[in-house]
């Protein structure tokens, strides 16, 4: 093929033309968009999501009424007094001491509130030895952390002068504050981290400084535009601080695989000798094409976090639909308009001996091919095709095995940090000597007079029957709101950090203790809140928008593969070959953090549960995230045999002229992934070592190994669309000249080959 005509058909080929043809106006209209959206989203601020609005149930039915009523609960914060030595007790004089002093420091700062005294309260342990202090913090809840400081210095003075007990605060403010203090820098460098782990393998897979900024800018670019849009649609659905982190994560993937995709085709078109246009034109049909196929496929498959009836996975689904759209557009826009305007400048500051033209060098003096590892893999699983999907699925089905018996919860506080917190092991404590007291459950009491003898009554008798159910040991608080005619009681539940017998103690409070008490008060509201009640009620939402998921994104996904390669055959193995990396991701995963094999290697030991949200989300990720190397490897599949090689070159071709960039985008997202498994928290190590995991199986076992091995098999029938679809619409034409123009590809008896 010549230099000649290049004339290309489609959206990808067209939107690559104009803007190679319009430079300056591609880079401006770009450029003007992002600033308008941070503008804008700047100016229209972001709407989060409310606690009323997180979950549905009874945890959501309490939420409202706290809300309508207008209450604003404090954040609460206990001190507790413990003896060290097992014969000390809260009726010592010593041990009084201590908790009038507690009490009379923390009052003191000003920055508390209805201080109550275990004397008052009967907040006493069983065996006498522990003793709480309670009271809230001032002000809003959500900011109460940034005050807390005086009083955790106020109860730091009276441990140092009480040295034979133990003496420490534990709440929601001393946790936010020392989440805060412990994790916050350490999270924001991971997410600031990303961006040069991901500039290093950059360089190193372009070998040239300005071929690897493009990518980053492009990508932070995508992220910058998308944050400012998020200002605009929180007003319409809130948004949060995790879909922010989330966004963040899936844009710089997506946004540098796209760009490396589209830069590595038109530089290697530029090698074979066409000029600096018909490289860019053939770039646009072929990567760009795969680009807006992949980039569909993965909106579908966020989309499918809109199913769930989540606020914080519906945020986290159109913030990554968003970033992921705006990070395609940009790809096949602006890109060609900055490469069209660089020419050869953009192999400005190359590096030795990284740069292609040095690797060039090497492999003519040493006769090497190109990807040679990646050639000597393919030759061996061509060549017994059989075995290779025999070993390779065998090994991801034995991988996936684990997954069977996946256990889900949400972390307590012990399982989502361990003991490297002080604040942990108070936690602990807390909970052995008052199970539950640490995240009592809430009763939500509405009634039309909160103060009639009826209600009274039945309040009564639920703190009663609370205690003799075995649902709780007590100390049940009641605290009323008279002007509001709500009551809110606090059942601490036996079974404490333990979810699973907590959860029981939850189920009879629901199911027994209401209905025989409160449930017996016509117009009275009770619905039950806490720690527990959302975990379960979380777990009951998450559970009945599995299917509706699933179904949602394996079915879209299939239609859309059907439409862009016109291959019932492709289709099918696609969605086949994505759920297998799924699977291998979640038996890792299980294996891991809930069976503990190898957890001491990423610190995570004694877990025990994978964090409820994860494989509904992993699953939407990675089958979006994985279409990447499927669409990208599959389309120069075809584009080789659509030139005439025959199916079997046709893999070997397409197999090995993409592993540069399949590996150089994989081993981005495996590092980008891997930075956030090295963080404290189990739940973002969780998702960093699930993410990173499946990534890199994806990009070797099955995009090195199974792919090619099952379209070998496969041969000819790979390219399969039954008649009575061939009146679909046709979305497969986007291919460079040099494709179209070659000889229709026939099979071995010489009939014309339907690709």
């Amino acid at each position: 093929m010549g230099n000649g005509d290049t004339r290309v058909r489609g959206l990808a080929a067209r939107a690559g033309g104009w803007s190679a043809r319009h430079r300056w106006a591609a880079v401006g209209i770009w450029v003007l968009f992002v600033v308008l959206a941070m503008g804008l989203g700047s100016a229209a601020g972001r709407v989060d999501v409310k606690d009323s609005d997180q979950l549905k149930g009874e945890t959501h039915t309490a939420a409202k009424i706290i809300e309508d009523a207008g209450i604003d609960e404090p954040a609460s914060e206990t001190v507790l007094i413990q003896a060290k030595d097992a014969g000390g007790k809260a009726t010592d004089a010593d041990f009084r001491a201590a908790v009038a002093a507690v009490v009379k420091a923390v009052d003191g700062t000003g920055k508390v509130t209805d201080v109550t005294s275990p004397y008052d309260t009967d907040t006493i342990s069983k065996d006498g030895r522990s003793a709480l202090v309670q009271f809230d913090m001032r002000g809003e809840s959500d900011t109460a952390g940034e005050r807390v400081e005086p009083v955790l210095k106020a109860v730091e003075g009276v441990q140092k002068e009480h040295e034979s007990l133990r003496i420490e605060e534990i709440g929601g403010a001393s946790m936010m504050k020392t989440f805060d203090d412990a994790f916050g820098d350490d999270f924001e460098k991971a997410e600031i981290s990303a961006v040069p782990v991901a500039l290093g393998i950059l360089l190193i897979a372009f070998g040239a400084v300005v071929a690897a900024l493009l990518p980053v800018l492009l990508a932070v670019s995508a992220i910058m535009a998308t944050m400012g849009l998020m200002g605009i649609v929180s007003h319409v659905m809130p948004m949060s601080d995790t879909a922010n982190s989330v966004m963040l994560l899936v844009g710089l993937a997506v946004g540098v695989d796209y760009c490396l995709f589209y830069l590595r085709r038109e530089r290697e078109e530029r090698q074979a000798g066409r000029d600096p246009e018909t490289a860019l034109k053939i770039a646009a049909a072929t990567s760009g094409r795969a680009i807006i196929v992949s980039g569909v496929t993965v909106c579908v498959a966020m989309a499918g976090m809109l199913f769930t009836g989540l606020a914080e996975f519906e945020a986290m689904g159109l913030a990554s639909l968003v970033v992921v759209a705006v990070a395609m557009v940009g790809s096949v826009t602006v890109l060609p308009a900055v490469l069209s305007l660089l020419g050869e400048r953009v192999e400005k500051g190359k590096i030795p001996f990284l740069h292609p033209e040095s690797r060039l060098r090497r492999r003519k003096r040493t006769g090497e091919q190109e990807s040679r590892f990646w050639t000597a893999v393919l030759k061996g699983v061509l060549a017994k095709p059989v075995v290779s999907v025999v070993v390779a699925a065998g090994a991801l089905l034995a991988i996936a095995a684990p997954a069977v018996g996946m256990k889900t919860q949400n972390l307590t506080l012990d399982q989502e940090f361990g003991d490297s917190l002080p604040i942990v092991q108070t936690y602990n404590r807390v909970n052995d000597a008052f199970p539950g007291g640490t995240e009592p459950a809430e009763v939500v009491v509405k009634a039309a007079d909160i103060n009639s003898p009826e209600v009274t009554a039945a309040l009564a008798d639920f703190k009663a029957k609370a205690i003799s159910s075995g649902a709780s040991r007590g100390p049940v608080e009641i605290k009323l709101h008279d002007a509001q005619n709500l009551a809110f009681v606090y059942v601490p539940l036996v079974g404490g950090s333990d979810l699973d017998k907590a959860g029981q103690s939850l189920d009879k409070l629901r199911d027994e203790v209401r209905p025989a008490t409160l449930g017996k008060v016509d117009g009275v509201q009770a619905p039950i809140t806490g720690q527990v009640a959302g975990s379960k009620d979380f777990n009951d939402q998450l559970a009945g928008a599995v299917v509706p998921v699933f179904a949602f994104v394996v079915v879209f996904a299939f239609v859309l593969m059907l439409l862009s390669f016109r291959s019932l055959t492709v289709a099918i193995t696609s969605i086949v070959l994505n759920l297998l990396s799924v699977g291998a991701a979640y038996g890792i995963l299980v294996a891991v953090f809930q069976h503990g094999w190898g957890a001491s290697l990423v610190g995570a030991e004694g877990v025990g549960a994978i964090i409820t949200w994860l494989p509904l989300f992993l699953f939407v990720i990675l089958f979006g995230l994985s279409m990447d190397y499927h669409v990208f490897v599959v389309s120069r599949i075809r584009e080789a045999r659509l030139r005439g090689r025959t199916t079997k070159d046709a893999i070997q071709h397409g197999v090995v002229t993409t592993a540069g960039v399949v590996t150089s985008a994989a081993v981005i997202m495996v590092a980008v992934f891997a930075i956030f498994g090295t963080l404290s928290m189990q739940s973002m190590k969780q998702m960093g070592v699930g993410l990173a995991a499946a990534v890199l199986i994806d990009a070797t076992i099955i995009r090195g190994v199974l792919l090619p091995a099952v379209m070998a098999l496969l041969g000819e029938r790979n390219w399969y669309l039954p008649k009575w679809l061939n009146r679909l619409p046709d979305l497969t034409h986007d291919e460079a000249a040099d494709a179209v123009a070659a000889p229709a590809a026939r099979d071995d008896e010489g009939e014309r080959v339907r690709v």
